[in-house]
Order: structure tokens, then sequence, then C-alpha cells
């Protein structure tokens, strides 16, 4: 059982570890490299759409968001209205 529990916790750390840094991405079955430096590397993050209509009435909260992948080399910020897969 020790054994079991250390092995658990190597397990545990390393998927800590990678999702905390910056990541291998795929979008619609295509890996993304980045189209300025061609760097494969990212953080991931959230982006709210916002519409003149919902900020008028106060109704920011009910936009959609966008998932931003920055590349951790130069900082180009890529958008995807699509589902971003991480793969490392």
């Amino acid at each position: 059982m020790a054994k079991s529990s250390k092995n658990f916790f190597k397990v545990f750390a390393k998927n800590i570890k990678q999702s905390m840094g910056p990541g291998q991405y795929r979008v619609n079955g295509i890996n993304v490299t980045c189209i300025h430096c061609q760097h494969d590397r990212f953080e991931h993050g959230y982006a709210q759409l916002n519409t003149a209509v919902a900020t008028f009435f106060k109704l920011d909260f009910a936009n959609r968001s966008a998932t931003v992948l920055t590349c951790y080399r130069c900082g180009y910020v890529h958008w995807f209205n699509k589902k971003v897969e991480r793969i490392d």
C-alpha cells in the first residue's frame, strides 16, 4: 500500500505541474503552433466576448467566452472559439 500511495502522489504532482505551466495544445485535430514564431508551448486562458447590448444592460456575464492561448516565447495571443485540448 505504501508503494501505491507513493506512486499516486508522484502522478498527482506531475499532473499539477503540467496543468499550471505552459503546454502544447490541439484545436479541431490540428496541433497549435504560434503564427509569429512557430513555438509550440502556450499558456491557457479565457476572455469574455462582450457585446454592446449586454454591456448597456449590465449583462456582461451572459456573453460567451473564448479560449486564448498565449505563446510562451513571444507572447502572441491566439483566440479560439472551438474546444482546445491540452496534449502534453
